[in-house]
C-alpha cells in the first residue's frame, strides 16, 4: 500500500500563466515527452497534457516546467524520478524539471532566472535556477540549456500549481495530535527525528500523517517518513510550490494551512509536520512565529547537530512560547554531546531508540512527558 499521495484523479482546474497564451515554438511527441527523464517535482502533472515548447523572450515563473538538455556534468549526476529512482544523467539526456529558488547552506544558492539562457541542475528533485552562491565543498552545479517552457496545445505554459490539491483554509472539528520537527540547520537530523517518531507512534498501533511544509522539493525526506510507516505523506510540492524559497509569508501559511487540512482530514491520530532549515531562514522564521502555527501545533522537537547549537536553540524556541518535548537530531548519536546538550539547556535528549519506543514515544506526545523520556534514555 502507498503511502505517497496519488494525485492522478484530483487535479484542480489549471491557473493560467501570467500571460494566458504564447505561440508554440515547437509542436512535440508523446514518444519524446516519454523519453525524457522527469523530476521528482514534476509527480504530479499529467505530462500528457504537455504539446509544445514556448522559447524565446519569455520570463519564467517558479514552478514552471521545462524540457532541458544535459549539456555538462556537475554535482548532480542523478535525477530523482516521481517514483524515487535515481537515474543517472549523462550529456545531451533530456530532462524535464521546473525553475524555482533554492535556500540550501550546505550546497546552493539559487535565484530564478529572469530568460530561457543556460542554467544550472540545483536540486536532484528537478530544480533548476541560476547559481548564486555555493558551499566549498559543491562542485560546480551540473549545466543544462533550456530548449523550451513546456505548455499545452492552447500555448498555456504548465505549472506544478495547476495540479495541486485543492486549497484549504480550515481548521476540523477534529483536530489530531499535531507535533512539529524544527531545526538549527539544514542536515540537523529533522527528517530523522520525524521518520523514528513515526516507527514509534505506528508501532503503539496509532495512526499518522506526515508532511513537510517547506524547502526544496525531493523525494528523499517523503519517502523516508512514507517508509517509516506514515499514510498519507505530504510536502509542499502538493500543495503547487516547488520550493518555498522567496515565498511570501502569505504563501508559505496558505501551504501550511492547507497541508495540515488534508492530513487532519486523513482520520490520523498524530501528524508529524516537519519545517525545514534553521530557525534562522526567513521562511521557515516567520513560520514558526505565526499564530497559525499555534493553532496548529501541539508541540515542537528541536533537531540539532551539536551541544551549542541545541542549547541556542532551545532559547530561541521559549522566546517563540513554543512548547517544547526534547532535542534531538544529530546531537543525540552522540552520547558525550548529547550529555553536554542537555546540561547545557536543561532539556532532555531523544534519541532514536527512545523516539521508535512505542510506549514512551506516545506518553511523550500524549502527555509532553520528557522527563520519562529523559529517564528512559538515561537508564532510570
Amino acid at each position: 500500500m502507498s503511502s505517497i499521495h496519488d494525485a492522478s484523479n484530483d487535479l484542480r482546474p489549471v491557473k493560467l500563466h501570467a500571460v494566458d497564451r504564447h505561440e508554440l515554438s515547437e509542436r512535440i511527441s508523446r514518444q519524446r515527452i516519454a523519453r525524457a527523464k522527469p523530476a521528482f517535482n514534476t509527480r504530479r502533472v499529467d505530462l500528457s497534457r504537455c504539446k509544445g515548447l514556448v522559447a524565446g523572450v519569455v520570463r519564467p515563473e517558479a514552478g514552471d516546467l521545462m524540457l532541458a538538455r544535459v549539456e555538462k556534468l556537475g554535482q548532480h549526476q542523478r535525477i530523482e524520478l516521481p517514483d524515487g529512482r535515481r537515474s543517472r544523467l549523462f550529456v545531451g539526456d533530456e530532462v524535464i524539471v521546473c525553475f524555482g529558488r533554492r535556500y540550501a547552506p550546505d550546497q546552493f544558492e539559487v535565484a530564478l532566472p529572469t530568460t530561457l539562457g543556460p542554467c544550472s541542475l540545483a536540486a536532484s528533485g528537478g530544480l533548476a535556477g541560476d547559481i548564486v552562491s555555493q558551499h566549498a565543498a559543491m562542485r560546480r552545479a551540473t549545466s543544462i540549456v533550456p530548449l523550451g517552457l513546456l505548455a499545452d496545445g492552447e500555448g498555456h505554459i504548465i505549472n506544478v500549481r495547476d495540479s495541486a490539491l485543492p486549497d484549504r483554509a480550515d481548521i476540523p472539528a477534529r483536530k489530531p495530535q499535531v507535533i512539529g520537527i524544527i531545526g538549527s540547520s539544514m542536515n540537523a537530523g529533522k527528517t530523522t527525528t520525524a521518520a523514528y517518531l513515526i516507527r514509534g507512534l505506528v508501532a503503539g498501533g496509532l495512526r499518522v500523517a506526515a508532511t513537510k511544509v517547506t524547502g526544496t522539493g525531493s523525494g528523499a525526506d517523503v519517502w523516508f517518513m512514507a517508509d517509516a510507516g506514515a499514510a498519507p505523506v505530504l510536502d509542499f510540492t502538493d500543495a503547487g510550490v516547488v520550493s518555498t524559497c522567496g515565498s511570501s509569508a502569505a504563501e508559505v501559511r496558505r501551504v501550511f494551512r492547507s497541508l495540515m487540512a488534508h492530513c487532519a482530514d486523513s482520520g490520523a491520530d498524530v501528524v508529524v509536520v516537519e519545517v525545514a532549515d534553521g530557525l534562522l531562514q526567513h521562511e521557515t522564521s516567520e513560520l514558526l512565529h505565526s499564530d497559525l502555527f499555534r493553532q496548529w501545533v501541539n508541540a515542537v522537537i528541536f533537531a540539532a547537530p551539536d551541544a551549542m547549537s541545541a542549547a541556542s536553540g532551545v532559547s530561541m524556541v521559549a522566546a517563540m512560547d513554543l512548547p517544547l518535548l526534547g532535542i534531538s537530531g544529530a546531537v543525540s548519536a552522540s552520547p558525550l554531546a548529547a550529555s553536554e546538550a542537555a546540561h547545557a539547556s536543561g532539556v532532555a535528549v531523544l534519541t532514536i531508540d527512545l523516539l521508535c519506543n512505542p510506549e514512551l514515544c506516545t506518553a511523550l506526545v500524549f502527555s509532553g512527558n520528557a522527563s520519562m523520556a529523559a529517564g528512559a534514555a538515561d537508564g532510570r
